[in-house]
């Protein structure tokens, strides 16, 4: 999937040569690139349909946000339901049927023996898995379809957020922003090449700057788990069917854990790998930990790193004077007013 990554990012410094010298707001520009890449890597050649899908997404997931502390009555959702509610059925309907479109093409393609994209693209590994002759391992239509909506919005949130949150940081610390900058020069080159999929697992700066990011901006604040039977938790007994709530923001700037330093943007922490940045390691999860870790890990890692670099190879940049601090959740953890950062051409 990194050739195809490469091209979007291409195509967004193509964008930002007319905000040479001048203010960009990168969360928005992000916003465009990440949508892109999701579209590109999930569908291949049904991109197009793969950007239908996610303007209803996010539809969906602004209506979810408005109302994620709402409470209503018991049972009177059944008879009473509220515009948004209405709303969501139809946007839900709508993605459900694009979805299930896109698959019977695909389907169809691959009983052909057609393979343009089918076979490496993330819709092309789930229709795969739906067709599985093995009972054990065959997914259902609708494993598909809620697959594919989690890939694209936590793909494309979560990834969002994170490099929004690293240009903002590397732009108040130029000295950082140096340091990765001399990094990917020494690795990639200067404008040309374009990063390779090789060189990214060398990035060492690149990776404490951001695990960093994450320690202090998690794009996820937090998590819920439910108990499925009585179990004991340190002193802690847990009866089964309640809900625990894990606060990721808590944990990541607790003192105890990061030291007196826990609230300051300090990579070098991290620059022996996560098992020796703190004094529990388990305190430490932006992605999750254990079985439930986030599938798209891996994926957001080389997606960042390719983004961080190419504009490092292109760009100096500092914080515009306009730019005002006000982090707010919206499901994720976005920029209220945007980041805005002034280029300098390289």
């Amino acid at each position: 999937m990194v050739p195809t990554m490469l091209a979007s990012l291409e195509m967004m410094l193509e964008r930002w040569r007319i905000y040479e010298g001048k203010e960009i707001e990168v969360f928005e520009e992000f916003k465009i690139a990440t949508s892109d890449v999701i579209s590109k890597t999930a569908f291949g050649s049904s991109c197009m349909e793969g950007e239908k899908i996610f303007k209803n997404l996010t539809k969906l997931v602004a209506i979810s946000a408005a109302n994620d502390n709402g409470r209503r009555l018991p049972g009177i959702r059944k008879f009473l339901k509220t515009s948004d509610e209405m709303e969501s059925e139809k946007l839900e309907n709508g993605i459900r049927e694009s979805f299930i479109q896109i698959i019977r093409k695909r389907k169809e393609k691959i009983k052909m023996g057609e393979s343009e994209g089918d076979g490496c693209d993330y819709l092309g590994f789930l229709v795969r898995a739906y067709q599985d002759t093995d009972n054990n391992k065959r997914i259902s239509i609708e494993d598909v379809i809620d697959e594919c909506k989690t890939f694209y919005f936590a793909g494309h949130e979560t990834t969002t957020s994170l490099l929004s949150w690293a240009m903002l940081l590397l732009a108040i610390h130029t000295d950082w922003q140096e340091k990765a900058r001399k990094e990917v020069i020494e690795l990639f080159g200067g404008k040309t090449p374009a990063p390779d999929d090789n060189g990214i697992a060398k990035l060492k700066t690149m990776t404490m700057i951001i695990n960093e990011t994450l320690r202090l901006y998690p794009p996820v604040l937090g998590m819920s788990k439910t108990v499925s039977r009585e179990i004991r938790l340190g002193d802690l007994l847990l009866p089964a069917n309640i809900e625990l709530v894990i606060l990721c923001l808590v944990a990541h700037n607790d003192p105890e854990i990061w030291g007196e330093d826990a609230h300051l943007f300090k990579p070098e922490r991290f620059a022996e790998g996560i098992t020796k940045a703190a004094k529990n390691t388990m305190a430490y999860l932006p992605f999750g930990l254990g079985p439930r870790t986030c599938v798209g890990l891996n994926f957001a890692m080389i997606e960042v790193k390719l983004v961080l670099s190419m504009i490092l190879q292109h760009y100096t940049f500092t914080l515009s004077p306009t730019y005002v601090h006000s982090p707010i959740l919206h499901l994720t953890t976005r920029p209220q007013h945007g980041v805005q950062i002034i280029l300098h051409a390289l």
